[in-house]
């Protein structure tokens, strides 16, 4: 009896091994190669652009991700060759190399890395204080305190930046141990902010035009539907292509990001969901290719594409810390590819807030703050921008809320994973960026900045 129980019991392990090798050899293998390109993207942004902790930012950041294989993830910061490297389970192996200039780029294979030598850019003077700036306000000082608690350790905020804009000047800032004024921070989507606004300096220069079908060379074959499809709508998100960012580990956005050389090749040949137009999908497909557009009208290459967004967006600003992160094809990543301080991105909203002026130079086209923030649709989207007229009705899929109910109606923002937001509020003359690591953030940047307009509410006219 025990001879057979034991023939059972080998039986059924010898079964268990051969199914997780035939998982691991198909549909396994994409998931884990994204699980250790992430890692490796992730950590050499947080060792050679953030400068922080790699260790901290792989606890905070990927390990409660992984779940059930974050024991099995092994990394290495080679500060040789300026790349980390990563597998998971002795195999599936990423690596991610600093460009100086272009940040990380995540390698696909063991090929050479392109325009391995990167840049220098020129030195951007910033417009705010050396020092740390705090208000002498106590109930702004309390607002930025009750941002960066953890009321609930189960569910860390992981707040890393504040920063406070009012009528212009810096009134308050705070940042987390190990972060200040110039550390870079990945801002996840508020890069299709970013992106907007380049298409947008491209509309001024009148290199581009919003009604425009969009210069996609996979959908100019004759009857293809997304021939149809223009600027505007990549723009807006209802092109028609697919809602992306969907549940899981494995979606056309994570497949784009850890798994293709040439993303914006990915996104084109995606097919389309709706009828161009119609319906409204979050997509970080479509602003992957508006980076290709913004890329090809600047020469073609990662370096050009970060040269122009310097000279042009950068620079004026004096967002001295941004860089846009391109693919292996060289093609600046629209969607999610940026990383830039608190400080930066405060200087980026007042860009808006000033309606696309900065020291009396336009930088965005006339009209095109207020069509960034022209709802889309029946949501509570612009174009680049989030806004806050849909109090009663969820973004689809997600069935998130469109905006901040506490914050008044005039307010738009921009909007990045693990709780980015840059808040703008016209009528408070207000800009509120607030940066973090935080997985299960929820509306804690509403109540924010609800405090603080309640606090210079009280504050005497001078």
């Amino acid at each position: 009896m025990t001879a057979r129980i034991l023939k059972i019991v080998l039986g059924l392990l010898l079964a268990i091994v051969l199914a997780g090798a035939a998982w691991l050899c198909t549909a396994g293998k994409p998931l884990l190669l994204v699980a250790s390109g992430s890692v490796s993207q992730g950590l050499c942004d947080a060792v050679y652009v953030s400068r922080v902790d790699p260790g901290q930012v792989f606890r905070e950041q990927h390990a409660p991700l992984m779940r059930g294989i974050g024991w099995a993830v092994r990394w290495q910061v080679d500060r040789a060759h300026d790349e980390v490297r990563t597998s998971v389970l002795g195999g599936f192996d990423a690596r991610a190399v600093f460009r100086p200039g272009l940040g990380c780029l995540l390698m696909h294979g063991d090929g050479a890395v392109p325009e391995a030598a990167g840049y220098t850019p020129s030195p951007i003077a910033s417009p705010f204080p050396d020092r740390l700036v705090a208000s002498d306000d106590p109930a702004i000082q309390r607002a930025l305190e009750r941002a960066f608690a953890e009321p609930d350790p189960a569910h860390p905020r992981n707040t890393k930046a504040i920063v406070v804009l009012h009528d212009g000047r810096l009134i308050a800032e705070r940042y987390a141990p190990g972060y200040g004024p110039d550390t870079p921070i990945w801002a996840h989507s508020l890069t299709k902010s970013l992106t907007s606004a380049l298409i947008g300096i491209l509309v001024r220069e009148g290199r581009l035009q919003l009604p425009q079908v969009a210069p996609v060379a996979g959908w100019q074959s004759p009857g293809d539907p997304r021939r149809a499809i223009t600027i505007d709508q990549l723009l807006r998100m209802d092109s028609g292509l697919p809602f992306d960012e969907t549940g899981g580990a494995l979606n056309p956005l994570t497949r784009m990001t850890f798994l293709e050389r040439d993303m914006a090749a990915y996104a084109a040949h995606m097919p389309l969901a709706r009828a161009p137009g119609t319906v409204w999908g979050y997509s970080n497909l479509g602003y992957v290719l508006l980076g290709r557009m913004v890329t090809d009208a600047a020469g073609g290459s990662a370096v050009d594409a970060e040269r122009f967004a310097q000279r042009e967006l950068f620079a004026p600003l004096g967002m001295a810390h941004t860089v846009i992160q391109a693919d292996a094809d060289g093609s600046l990543i629209g969607a999610s590819g940026s990383y830039g301080t608190a400080r930066d991105f405060a200087r980026f909203g007042q860009l808006y807030l000033d309606d696309g002026v900065v020291g009396g130079q336009r930088i965005l086209p006339a009209g095109w703050v207020a069509y960034s923030h022209s709802q889309t649709l029946d949501t509570g989207y612009g174009a680049g921008f989030w806004l806050n007229i849909k109090n009663d009705t969820r973004v689809p899929v997600w069935s998130a809320p469109w905006g901040m109910p506490q914050l008044p109606k005039d307010m738009y923002y921009a909007r990045g994973a693990f709780g980015q937001y840059v808040v703008i509020v016209p009528s408070e003359r207000l800009v509120v960026v607030r940066m973090g690591i935080s997985l299960d953030y929820g509306d804690d940047t509403g109540d924010l900045v609800a405090a603080v307009i309640a606090a210079l509410r009280r504050q005497p006219r001078l």
